[in-house]
């Protein structure tokens, strides 16, 4: 066997060879400077990748403000209604419940009246007011209104505090039905179907206290404004 290939003479090399120890390779300075300067090469672009992500988030963050104050803006401007949309001051959004009371029958010259016509026949609202002027009503705003059951003589809306007022006017107008809304004030409206032909006469008007008659529950009426 040559004598370079001899185990004393590969022995004799390593011991001269100072990154290796018993047949080990020993890491040196050089070796972790070249693993670090990698790793220091590689660090710029971790850092511009995470700089992206957060102008991203930044971005998406301004949006979302931007849009909450240009919401409150409108908001505050009336741009934006929180209420049912499409609804007038004269009909707001109709409720389910039907008042019980009993009510007491008002002084109709003490209650405004709205008077709405959702029908195709022309002039009923005019006609049904005058007819209610007639009886000492204050007759407000005629207009034209879409409601939901057909064929039916009228439908009275009011708010809570107009029940009163709505009973009595419920009692003048024969086969009407009651849907209670969320208005704030007195008033009453008077949506008129097809079968509406005339007032009750008026020495036949009960008098005597007693609760509203509605629609039932799954016919029950949503007024919707149209244009008169």
């Amino acid at each position: 066997m040559p004598e370079k290939d001899s185990p004393r003479l590969q022995r004799a090399e390593a011991k001269r060879d100072p990154t290796e120890w018993h047949g080990h390779r020993i890491v040196t300075e050089t070796d972790l400077g070249a693993v670090f300067e990698a790793e220091d090469d590689a660090r710029p672009h971790r850092v511009s990748a995470r700089r992206v992500r957060h102008g991203i988030v930044l971005v998406l963050l301004l949006g979302l403000l931007a849009a909450a104050v240009y919401a409150a803006l409108a908001l505050a401007r009336g741009d934006i209604s929180l209420g049912a949309l499409g609804a007038s001051d004269a009909s707001p959004a109709p409720t389910s419940n039907c008042p019980a009371g009993p009510f007491d029958y008002q002084d109709p010259s003490a209650i405004t009246v709205n008077v709405y016509n959702s029908t195709p026949i022309d002039g009923l609202a005019g006609t049904a007011a005058e007819q209610l002027r007639g009886r000492a009503f204050a007759v407000k705003d005629i207009g034209n209104l879409e409601v939901g059951p057909t064929g039916m003589t009228a439908i009275i809306v009011s708010g809570e505090g107009g029940r009163a007022n709505a009973f009595t006017v419920q009692r003048t107008i024969p086969e009407s039905i009651y849907v209670a809304d969320e208005r704030e004030d007195k008033s009453v409206d008077v949506i008129l179907g097809s079968s509406y032909k005339d007032l009750v006469p008026p020495e036949a008007v009960d008098t005597t206290p007693a609760g509203l008659t509605c629609a039932p529950e799954e016919g029950a009426a949503t007024p919707t404004p149209t244009a008169p």
